[in-house]
């Protein structure tokens, strides 16, 4: 009932909800329009009958890719220009200078993501057009044409592929802007969301064709409610660093003031899995398209249950937990503010002595959240995997439904707040005192 009064009285936050709500209905619109030239009907078969990375990856694109619509490369694109461009601003000196410039070199940065979007969104479209020019399904050939209109097939599918990625990637910075929640995250939530209706009734039809036994299925339900509530427990888990605030800072009789510096146990949240996921799908789906006995090989071991595939995400998950944390977490500049604002962690000397307490226990941590998210996102598809289900629903995906909830409903609680405290602050009256000598 407080949520919903406090969004009644909020004109600002039921704004920022309808546009959010919208652009996500935008998006899901695109997502059944076809690419011209394609036979819809031969391709949707084509790409069911395929599953491993596919199946991954039509998770992450909201079912675009098996229709093969106009936004079939999702935003995975961006999100790879956007790991490109983060990592080169931790080993290249310019990079690193247009980061420390604010919000000037933070535009110079976004324009290179869009740009090695582009880029990267061309090489894919190129690939996936000049595999479907060659593949067949049951004797009928996916691409009705060799030409649409005017133009070949391929530069057709490259152009209406890389300006579908374009438009997905505007959908997200604007839904973060005039929005609610992460952009990109918000429409990786939703093409996984708009594919559990499906996933249902694919297991409801398995037990009733009895394919799949009751029991099987009631498994699959309790390890889905086992892995969503473990994923709350930690993603909301705090290490809290007590923090004492001196006479001099806090300005108060009755000795140093006590705080807390809240880290959460999984630093990095759901960005990890994502950012390893947008690798492996790269380099695999290429793997899809060049017919070499070596390729085939490794295409099957990335598939989402093949032991490359998960040595490699294991890997990256790692890489990115501590990568991630260091780019967000700066553990010097916190001792900074905490030396420049009167506080201290108890036992422990400002300054430097501080920074490096923080850091180890971010390491700690770091550790912990990502052997969290390794098993969050390995183990339960490798189980469902033995279960033969027709769908692709692992822990990643549960992993980025769940905490893009949740960091959501932190921001809608926060935009609540503010518009409380406006109103307090526009209810006080504040007297000015004349100074009595």
């Amino acid at each position: 009932m407080a949520a919903a009064d406090g969004l009644a009285n909020n004109s600002d936050l039921r704004k920022r909800i309808l546009f959010t709500l919208t652009m996500l209905a935008v998006y899901r619109f695109g997502v059944h329009i076809p690419t011209p030239g394609v036979d819809g009907s031969t391709v949707l078969k084509f790409f069911q009958n395929q599953g491993g990375i596919f199946g991954l990856f039509n998770t992450f694109t909201g079912g675009a890719l098996n229709q093969f619509s106009v936004f079939a490369l999702g935003i995975m694109p961006y999100i790879s220009s956007s790991i490109i461009f983060q990592l080169l601003t931790a080993v290249i000196p310019y990079f690193e200078q247009l980061k420390k410039e604010g919000e000037t070199g933070r535009k110079k940065i976004t324009q290179y993501t869009r740009y090695g979007t582009v880029v990267l969104a061309v090489v894919q479209g190129l690939a996936i057009s000049s595999w479907l020019m060659r593949e067949a399904f049951e004797g009928r050939p996916l691409v009705t044409s060799a030409t649409v209109g005017f133009m070949p097939f391929q530069v057709m599918t490259v152009l209406t592929l890389t300006a579908g990625t374009c438009f997905i990637m505007w959908l997200g910075e604007q839904i973060t802007e005039r929005g609610i929640g992460n952009g990109s995250s918000m429409i990786i939530f939703a093409g996984i969301a708009a594919g559990i209706p499906h996933g249902a009734m694919s297991m409801i039809t398995l037990v009733k064709n009895g394919d799949m036994s009751f029991l099987i299925a009631l498994g699959l339900l309790a390890l889905m409610v086992a892995v969503i509530a473990a994923i709350i427990f930690l993603e909301v888990g705090q290490r809290r660093i007590p923090i004492h605030m001196s006479q001099k800072g806090a300005r108060l009789p009755g000795g140093p003031q006590a705080s807390h510096l809240p880290l959460k146990i999984n630093l990095s949240g759901v960005i990890p899995p994502i950012f390893a996921s947008s690798l492996l799908l790269f380099p695999a789906t290429l793997a899809q398209f060049v017919n070499a006995p070596w390729l085939n090989q490794l295409r099957d071991s990335l598939s989402p249950t093949g032991a490359i595939y998960n040595v490699l995400f294991i890997g990256l998950i790692v890489f990115f937990c501590f990568f991630y944390t260091e780019i967000v977490m700066n553990p010097v500049e916190i001792a900074d503010n905490l030396k420049k604002g009167g506080k201290f962690i108890p036992g422990i000397r400002a300054g430097t002595s501080t920074s490096q307490y923080i850091q180890k226990v971010m390491d700690r941590l770091n550790v912990g959240g990502a052997a969290y998210l390794c098993a969050i996102c390995v183990l339960p598809g490798l189980l469902i995997d033995k279960l033969n289900t027709p769908f692709y629903f692992g822990g990643t995906s549960l992993l980025i439904l769940v905490g893009v909830a949740l960091d959501t409903t932190q921001q809608l609680q926060s935009h609540m707040l503010t518009q409380k405290y406006d109103a307090f602050m526009r209810g006080a009256k504040i007297r000015s005192r004349r100074v009595q000598y």
